[in-house]
């Protein structure tokens, strides 16, 4: 991903957390995005849908959950538009859409938890 966190402080704008509660989330965001990701295969299997087993297929730009945790947590900090954020992050605009609306709600059941 192309963001680069050098320090707390910089950790701190990109996220709005500590480096502590920054590593807190994510067992449970792991946990969480398991969870989906396993779900959405069963849904895909029943319906007849799946072509490819867990985890097959392009990595893409965010190719670990850090790098989608801090992909989520710096939009919801600093709300860029597409564009720059795709621009961060070094992807198209469709896809940092795309890969916001597949996070959010696994962000939003995190920080449930």
């Amino acid at each position: 991903m192309g963001i680069v966190i050098r320090d707390e402080r910089q950790l701190q704008a990109f996220t709005g957390l500590s480096q502590t509660q920054f590593d807190q989330v994510l067992p449970i965001l792991s946990e969480v995005y398991t969870h989906q990701q396993q779900q959405a295969y069963q849904e895909g299997v029943a319906v007849g849908t799946r072509r490819r087993q867990p985890g097959g297929g392009s990595q893409g730009k965010l190719p670990t959950l850090a790098d989608k945790r801090l992909f989520v947590l710096s939009y919801y900090k600093t709300y860029p538009t597409f564009d720059v954020l795709g621009t961060q992050c070094e992807m198209v605009r469709s896809k940092a859409n795309e890969n916001l609306h597949k996070l959010s709600p696994v962000l939003h059941a995190t920080l449930v938890r």
